[in-house]
């Protein structure tokens, strides 16, 4: 009995076994092969007869060992039809792993080594390559011959039969279809001989590489190395195994030896591993001799090629260097260090490659499928014409499904499962089954699994399997790894494949997953469809993963579709297949499906960089979740960049599919990416996209194809980008077909293209097609000038086009649209150039730069040919070019025709003084010549131009006013006023002549700037005599032109013989030398916006004005003769003049003759001496000039190198001022300066501040007093300030002031102080601020001060009196030797006011006492009685902000009944109880004299004010009353009319703070109607009554007319105020029927007035002779604006802010105000005022003589309008402000204003003073 009948148990199973093998010889060499994947089992040994050779292969899978053989046999009861009497024993005995035999003996010898597989082979010991004798050198070449001979034949061996078979579900025609190879760098160049790319990166962009071109490289020496990326599933191994294929059948014969290696094998390697190891152990040992070969190899090292599979999966488990490391070896085979010169490829996924690849490595990116392809490939995988048809037409049909099978691996998937779905479907069923990837993969499985079966168990085998392995790293399991029946079912679906794993010495066989996707398929199925995975750890396998090509991570993660599969199963679609899988309800599936769409949300609320939201899109697009799609579209940033990753088609397909989900615009920013070819396809229709920017050097002719296809299809474009690509004409021809389709299009941009001059063109050719185009950018490309003239001309003609740049590397189209819209401008062609629209070409500006282009003579000549026909031109810049003096004198007689609005620039051209002077002469005439700047040393030509005389039409059209006033506007039109410039020209004496004779012809030269020459005293002195000859000029440059004191005095005789020049300023070492003309003619119109000024003036009428000159010297020596001579000469100037100087040193000689000068000079205003050095004597020199000069007002000498003199004019009176401020005076000066006091006729101020004085000075200050008594005024601060004043008046002043702030007394001060002042008879206020005066020191000060008559207010103002309390103080204050008189004591302020009367009476006629913001308390029965003693008389009692307690409350009851004589009693601001109030109302009602009661702003309430008005009876006396902001109620307000009737004397009632006499206030109540009619019955009693104050308090119509009707009663009434109030249009009737007579102030503001009421009230004011101030701001007045015939003689001030006044209504308003000859101030801002209603305010401010303020604030004045009124604000001297904040005027214009007329205010704040009114 055999061996196996015994392991069998019988010989009929073994004989059985056999035999049903024997049957399928087909399936048994299938299962060979898939576990014995590198084993020879074509051997010529084997036994011809069938049953044998089954014998001999079952020997040969036995010896691979126990888990080979169960899985063998599990595959053979699984895959075959097994009788159930052979299935039982042989799952039973060898099923299990107790029944493997020790031995298979089947009467066969083991296999020799000979026979086996070289792969399996045993290791050899040495490959050495040690010497040997030269007669064997035959014999190694016939030993290498031969082993070449046996790698070609084992290769074609494995790839001869790739038909399917039974045992292979998977294994379908080996269709292969060549992907699309491009290549990454242009490094690798190819041979052009052989008609590939040649490398160029201007020529073709290396897309669609043919397969063979991989090898066709120029490198002849060092490492060939090529890196084949793709991403997963590109088809990198399959290219791999299709080269091997192909060198096998001879096709790649450049190459004698292949070697193909998987890295996912060599990771397993971790013995020693050498390069003969490696090739001969590894791969296929030689039959004999391997030393021989291995040398072979060497020395033919070009003919070897090495590819290297899935170098992104190396493990780098050992160092670099490691020489047991298979990456070392393939590092160094790299570099050349190992087989110097073989051939090296390796495939990858895309990422950071190892550092052991050499810079020099060509890579080859890895495409996929096109459209062609994939019709291709499913042609060839379908054998019959219906399944193709069929196919195409589902995938067509299918546009996401298409776009899938851009990946190979997918399509293959996707024509499988369609193989298995198209048979009884209809059209368009099966492609919906596939929607999307995961899907594909589901249907794959359902596909291949028994019919109405799935293996539930065995696929979350295969699930359990695929996870370990991505987590842990394996790719490659062994057969321990799987349990058998989970690796026969994935070996009888296909799903699993084998393979060899060997190392020296060792061999194992090793099974992996067909493809890595598969195996993250199977892993994702398990997280999905297993109980052991909760959903968090489900959550935490949803992450999304950035690739970037250049990341630190040298390493690729094996996890790359894990996050997409996921995804995938978490589609709805899939609930059913999860839910059958798992074995578990459809909600169990739901619950772990939406663990994934949430994890998904939240990814898509974060900050992604590019790269993840690609992978994001593809998670969402996969889950087929519209609102998960929607809220990731919209979750997008508006600007998404995609910066340096791979993209392909279908990246591009799912972020599209995204974007469709998308309400808002984005911008897509793709820079440095390596992109596929076809990729923008994928782009077509998204119209969600409005920028799209590609910036790439591997974007060539194929990429700009497929972007032509997709552009007219994105309607939302906007911005296109093409930059930095190795585009050619072949790609531009394509876009310029597809632009025209693309109207909405606003940006494009080619730079960095490197175009040449056809491709420019013909992307030009299309602009006219563009209507809606802004801007084209086409930068960076390579024109010649015949092209750039081209360029020129199309700018030209081009209607839209308004700039074109050329600039080095820019070349630059903007352009504008017209108004019409796209659909109009691409309508019929004689349409769009009918009259209109040429009229509006004409109206367009063009801004022309054509800077360093190399332009000469000629090609300016065609410029202006051009340039002439064309539109209106903005800027020309010629500069950096090479025109010279002719062209650019060409240019300059070509500009007036040119029509340029602004520059002309010609700087760089090589131009001479000849030719500035050819080019000055050439646009001397031109009239809309701005400024002319010529520069040889610079190197500068620019001329500026203004607008076109047809560009002022609009200005003087609104120059003409309507009505009476009216301009006299000139037929011509005005002309420029230029500013010409030559500056660093050498212009010379004998240049001046001809210079002027060309500035002459100009028309209306205004400044002339000739610095920087070489001009000199002798062309200075020519140049003044030539001056007249030139007009009117505003200003005049000669700084730097080698000057001195000559050329100044030439200049300076100027004065008398140029109307126009008003400053002369003179630097002799600056050299700056500039003639101003007046400030208010500067032309404005420079802008382009304003008329010339002094034409406007004229037009306005306005008369001359008086202009004041100024002259200015600085940095001369000034010598006694220099000064003499420039004095007679300034003796002429018309004045005022201003005369400034400024010198190092100005010696007393010196200073003595100026001064005696001076009165020579009538017109001289100012002279200030400033940064010189003064002697000690000129102070004298300086005082001496009062007597000599009477006109000096005032003397200012801050330091001896600071001096001012004032002076005025003769209408002005007499009197000065002297300042010796920040000088060394110190006490001894101060002390001699004050002696000299009495003879000095000062009649201003003296000011001897910052003079380092102490107490001393301000003692002999107070000293002598009383020998000046011309001094009103002085003061002294001796701190921080530091100031020292006393002002004089013309005569002897009565009563004087004395302020000492921060004086430090001490003790020894205060009797000297004392003495001082009693002899002081004539002071009457001494103010003592923080002069450390204590409570002893004031005391005695008070007992010291003895005056024989007069009364003395003495202010002590320090800390400690807020905290010294009322009793203190009150001790200090009767210590006084003279009478007091009035007492104010103020703890907030720290301020103790006491007045004291000279001489001393006992019983004193008048005593005030006044106890302010102080706790009155209870008193001393001392200090009461001397209070009582003191105040018998007293007359006015004030208590402010107190709290009166009980006791003070009794005492001020008790001196209230001694009080007899009392006239006055406050008690505001304090808060009161009940009792204190009943107290105070007990004591006041025995005053029955009282005049003055003022109880406002207590804390009372209502009950409280009704006790107060209890003390009102029988005050008859009683003038004034005010009882503002207690609470007043009805009750109240009634009991208080009744009492009011009785006070006959009353003059003045206030119920809010008010300072008027004789008043009625009642403001900011709430009286309403029912309160006024009944202060209406009270008026006839009152008719003293001057004012009435009723403002806001809720009054409507009917209140209003009962007290219109009451007011004719009130015949003195002088002010109402009734404003606030909604008392209408019959209130306004009712006063206008009868107005007070002696009516001053109306204020009716915010009263509900309409046009009506208001015209009313305008014809009763007209003609009063008391009204001053007219109030009816914030009324709609909008037609019915008061104007008055008569006039109102008083009227100061009239405010009609917010009134709705537009130019219109205001004209008679306007005219109204000359009839009102003392109007101070006018409010119309916020109105409708505009430049109309300015004119005729300007118009008549030079008839308003007394007007302070105008406020124009908020209206619609434009800076026109504005300059109109500096023009009539120069008559008006008196008016100090007009405010025109917030009106529509420029800021620089605004600038230009302000600096003309100061007294225009523009600021948000009023920084001018408010008028006061009685001024």
């Amino acid at each position: 009995t055999d061996p196996i009948s015994l392991q069998l148990g019988t010989e009929n199973l073994c004989g059985c076994l056999v035999r049903l093998l024997s049957k399928d010889p087909e399936w048994l060499s299938a299962k060979m092969k898939f576990f014995l994947p590198n084993m020879d089992l074509g051997s010529g040994d084997q036994s011809p007869d069938p049953t044998q050779r089954v014998i001999q292969q079952l020997s040969k899978l036995h010896t691979q060992g126990q888990s080979t053989w169960q899985e063998f046999i599990h595959c053979v009861c699984m895959e075959l039809d097994v009788p159930l009497d052979l299935e039982v024993p042989l799952l039973s005995i060898w099923g299990h792993g107790d029944g493997f035999p020790r031995q298979l003996d089947i009467g066969e010898e083991s296999q020799p080594d000979s026979q086996l597989h070289p792969g399996l082979k045993r290791p050899h010991q040495s490959c050495g390559s040690s010497p040997r004798p030269k007669q064997f050198k035959k014999q190694e070449q016939e030993l290498a011959k031969r082993y070449l001979q046996l790698l070609r034949t084992s290769a074609r061996q494995r790839y001869a039969d790739r038909t399917p078979r039974p045992g292979q579900p998977l294994a379908f025609p080996q269709v292969y279809i060549p992907p699309i190879l491009q290549w990454s760098r242009a490094s690798a160049p190819f041979d052009a001989q052989e008609g590939a790319v040649t490398g160029d990166p201007k020529a073709e962009d290396g897309t669609d590489v043919n397969i063979w071109d991989l090898f066709n490289t120029k490198a002849n020496r060092g490492p060939r190395v090529t890196v084949l990326l793709g991403k997963a599933g590109m088809g990198k191994t399959t290219l791999a195994h299709r080269l091997c294929q192909k060198w096998a059948d001879g096709q790649l014969d450049r190459f004698q030896a292949l070697f193909l290696f998987e890295f996912r094998q060599l990771n397993m390697i971790t013995g020693f591993l050498t390069l003969p190891q490696l090739l001969f152990d590894l791969y296929l040992r030689p039959e004999a001799g391997p030393e021989a070969v291995f040398e072979y190899l060497q020395e033919n090292a070009n003919g070897t090629l090495l590819i290297f599979d899935g170098l992104d999966e190396v493990f780098q488990t050992a160092g670099p260097e490691d020489p047991a490391s298979a990456l070392t070896l393939f590092s160094r085979l790299c570099r050349g260090t190992l087989l110097p010169g073989c051939w090296v490829m390796a495939t990858s996924r895309p990422g950071k490659l190892p550092a052991c690849l050499p810079t020099e490595v060509a890579t080859v990116h890895m495409w996929g499928f096109d459209g062609p392809r994939v019709e291709e490939y499913v042609s060839r995988f379908f054998n019959d014409q219906p399944s193709q048809e069929a196919a195409l037409a589902e995938l067509r049909a299918d546009r996401r499904l298409w776009s899938m099978c851009a990946l190979p691996a997918l399509c293959r998937v996707a024509c499988l499962c369609l193989y298995h779905l198209l048979p009884g479907s209809s059209p368009g069923q099966s492609a919906a089954l596939l929607p999307t990837m995961t899907q594909n993969y589901v249907q794959m499985v359902l596909t291949l699994s028994p019919q109405g079966f799935l293996p539930a168990e065995s696929l979350l085998g295969l699930g359990e399997v695929a996870l370990q392995g991505l987590e842990t790293g394996k790719i490659i399991f062994s057969a321990g790894d799987i349990p058998p029946p989970v690796m026969a079912f994935g070996a009888a679906l296909g799903l699993m494949t084998s393979c060899v794993c060997m190392g020296p010495g060792h061999q194992e066989t090793g099974y992996a997953f067909t493809h890595l996707s598969l195996q993250e398929f199977f892993a994702a199925l398990h997280l999905m469809a297993s109980p052991q995975v909760d959903k968090d750890t489900l959550s935490q396998h949803v992450t999304l993963t950035s690739r970037w090509v250049q990341r630190s991570k040298a390493r690729l993660g094996l996890i790359d579709h894990l996050p997409t599969f996921l995804a995938g199963l978490a589609s709805c679609a899939c609930r059913p297949f999860l839910s059958l899988l798992a074995q578990q309800d459809e909600a169990w599936v739901g619950t772990k499906q939406a663990a994934v769409v949430q994890a998904l949300r939240k990814l898509a609320t974060r900050r992604l960089t590019g790269p993840k939201v690609v992978e994001l899109c593809h998670c969402v697009g996969e889950t087929q979740v519209p609102e998960l799609a929607g809220f990731t579209a919209q979750s997008l940033p508006h600007q998404m960049p995609f910066h340096n990753f791979l993209l392909t088609y279908t990246d591009l397909a799912a972020l599209t599919n995204i974007l469709g989900h998308r309400d808002a615009p984005i911008h897509l920013d793709f820079e440095g990416c390596p992109l596929e070819p076809r990729c923008p396809e994928a782009l077509a229709g998204c119209g969600q996209v409005e920028n799209l920017s590609f910036k790439s050097r591997k974007c060539g002719d194929a990429f700009a194809k497929a972007l032509s296809r997709c552009l007219p299809t994105m309607g939302s474009l906007k911005k296109l980008g093409l930059a930095g690509s190795k585009i050619t004409a072949q790609g531009i021809s394509h876009l310029v077909q597809a632009l025209p389709l693309c109207p909405q299009l606003e940006e494009i941009s080619f730079r960095d293209n490197q175009l040449k001059d056809w491709e420019v063109l013909s992307i030009v050719e299309v602009l006219p097609c563009l209507p809606r185009l802004r801007k084209l950018d086409l930068s960076l490309s390579n024109v010649s000038v015949s092209t750039l003239l081209s360029l020129t001309n199309v700018a030209v003609t081009c209607p839209t086009v308004r700039m074109l740049q050329v600039r080095k590397a820019d070349l630059i189209f903007l352009l504008s649209p017209p108004t019409e819209t796209a659909t109009e401008l691409q309508g019929d062609p004689d349409l769009r150039g009918n009259a209109n629209q040429r009229k509006e070409a004409q109206r367009r500006s063009l801004a022309l730069r054509l800077q360093k282009c190399q332009l000469g003579v000629h090609d300016v000549e065609v410029l202006i040919a051009q340039l002439r026909e064309g539109p209106h031109l903005d800027e020309v810049d010629l500069s950096g070019n090479q025109l010279e003096d002719e062209g650019c004198q060409l240019m300059a007689e070509a500009a007036p025709r040119l029509h340029i609005a602004r520059k002309l620039d010609l700087s760089s051209n090589g131009l001479s003084l000849a030719g500035a002077c050819r080019v000055l002469s050439a646009v001397s005439m031109c009239r809309t010549l701005a400024e002319l700047h010529v520069s040889l040393l610079h190197k500068t030509v620019v001329l500026k131009f203004a607008p076109e005389p047809e560009e002022q039409e609009v200005i003087q059209k609104r120059a003409a006013f309507p009505g009476s006033l009216t301009f006299q506007m000139p037929s011509d039109p005005l002309p420029c006023a230029p500013r010409i410039r030559l500056t660093h020209c050498a212009l010379q004496a004998q240049h001046l002549e001809h210079l002027c004779k060309a500035l002459g012809g100009s028309c209306c030269l205004r400044h002339l700037d000739l610095s920087g020459n070489a001009l000199g005293d002798k062309g200075v002195a020519l140049l003044a005599q030539l001056l007249p000859g030139l007009g009117a000029l505003q200003s005049l440059n000669l700084s730097e032109n080698d000057l001195s004191l000559d050329a100044v005095f030439s200049l300076t005789q100027c004065f008398s013989t140029l109307p126009w020049l008003v400053h002369l300023d003179f630097s002799s070492e600056s050299q700056r030398v500039i003639l101003r003309g007046d400030g208010r003619d500067r032309d404005l119109s420079a802008a382009g916006s304003l008329p010339e000024f002094q034409a406007g003036a004229q037009f306005l009428g306005f008369g001359q004005r008086r202009i004041s000159r100024s002259f200015c010297l600085r940095e001369c020596q000034l010598e006694p003769l220099s000064l003499s001579r420039l004095c007679e000469t300034l003796e002429k100037c018309p004045g005022p003049l201003e005369v400034k100087l400024s010198c190092k040193v100005l010696s007393d000689q010196s200073l003595e003759t100026l001064l005696h000068h001076l009165p020579r000079l009538p017109e001289l205003s100012l002279l200030q001496l400033t940064q010189m050095e003064l002697s000690p004597r000129s102070p004298l020199l300086l005082a001496d000039i009062f007597s000599l000069c009477p006109r000096v007002q005032k003397v200012d000498l801050r330091s001896l190198h600071h001096a001012t003199l004032h002076f005025r004019s003769s209408e002005e009176q007499e009197g000065g001022c002297c300042g010796l401020s920040a000088n060394l005076l110190g006490d001894a000066g101060l002390r001699c300066l004050l002696e000299c006091l009495p003879q000095v006729p000062i009649s201003g101020s003296l000011d001897l501040s910052h003079n380092g004085v102490s107490q001393e000075s301000v003692l002999y200050l107070v000293e002598t007093l009383p020998s000046c008594p011309r001094i009103r005024e002085a003061s002294v601060n001796l701190g921080s300030k530091q100031s020292f004043w006393v002002h004089f008046s013309r005569q002897e002043e009565a009563r004087k002031t004395l302020r000492l702030s921060e004086c430090s007394f001490g003790p020894e001060h205060v009797p000297r102080l004392a003495t001082g002042l009693s002899q002081a008879l004539w002071l009457t206020e001494l103010t003592l601020t923080q002069c450390f005066l204590g409570l002893e020191q004031l005391t005695i000060l008070l007992g010291l001060l003895k005056w024989p008559a007069g009364l003395l207010t003495l202010r002590v103002e320090e800390p400690w009196v807020g905290k010294a309390g009322v009793l203190t103080l009150l001790e200090v204050c009767a210590q006084a030797s003279g009478n007091v008189t009035e007492i104010s004591i103020s703890e907030t302020q720290q301020q103790l006011c006491i007045q004291l009367e000279f001489p001393h009476h006992e019983n004193p006629e008048a005593t005030t006492l006044r106890l302010a913001h102080c706790d009155l308390g209870t008193h001393h029965s001392l200090l009461a009685r001397q209070l009582m003693e003191t105040c018998a008389r007293l007359r006015q009692l004030s208590l402010s902000q107190v709290n009166l307690c009980e006791a003070s409350a009794l005492l001020l009851q008790s001196l209230l009944l001694s009080l007899s004589e009392l006239k006055n009693f406050r008690l505001t601001s304090s808060c009161v109880s009940s009792s204190v109030l009943a107290h105070l109302t007990s004591g006041l009602s025995h005053c029955h004299h009282l005049e003055e009661l003022d109880l406002s702003n207590n804390q009372l309430g209502e009950e409280g004010t009704k006790v107060l008005t209890g003390a009102l009876e029988g005050k008859c006396w009683l003038k004034r009353l005010d009882l503002s902001h207690l609470p007043l109620g009805g009750s109240t307000l009634v009991a208080l009319t009744q009492g009011l009737s009785h006070m006959t004397l009353l003059q003045s009632l206030r119920l809010r703070a008010a300072t008027s006499l004789e008043e009625l206030g009642l403001s900011h109540n709430q009286i309403g109607d029912t309160g006024a009619q009944n202060l209406a019955a009270v008026l006839p009693g009152l008719p003293e009554l001057r004012k009435i104050d009723l403002s806001a308090n809720g009054i409507g119509p009917a209140g209003g007319a009962r007290l219109a009707e009451c007011l004719p009663l009130c015949r003195h009434l002088e002010e109402l105020m009734l404003g606030y109030n909604a008392l209408g249009d019959p209130t306004a009737l009712g006063l206008a029927r009868g107005l007070p007579r002696h009516l001053r102030v109306l204020h009716l503001t915010s009263s509900h007035l309409g046009p009506e009421g208001a015209l009313s009230l305008g014809q009763a004011l007209d003609g009063c002779p008391h009204m001053e101030e007219i109030s009816l701001a914030e009324n709609n007045l909008a037609g019915g604006v008061p104007h008055f015939h008569l006039g109102l003689p008083l009227l100061r001030q009239i405010d009609l802010v917010s009134c709705e006044i537009d130019n219109q209504t205001a004209k008679p308003l306007t005219a109204s105000f000359v009839l009102c000859p003392a109007l101070e101030e006018i409010m119309l801002s916020w109105n409708l005022l505009g430049d109309d209603a300015a004119a005729d305010l300007a118009r008549v401010l030079p008839q308003m003589g007394r007007l302070k303020r105008m406020d124009l604030e908020k209206n619609r004045i434009t800076a026109y309008g504005a300059w109109l009124l500096a023009e009539g604000l120069a008559q008006g001297s008196g008016i100090q402000v007009i405010r025109l904040w917030n009106n529509p005027i420029h800021p620089e214009m605004v600038e230009r204003l302000q600096s003309q007329e100061p007294r225009l205010d523009f600021a948000f704040f009023d920084n001018q003073p408010q008028v006061p009114h009685g001024t």
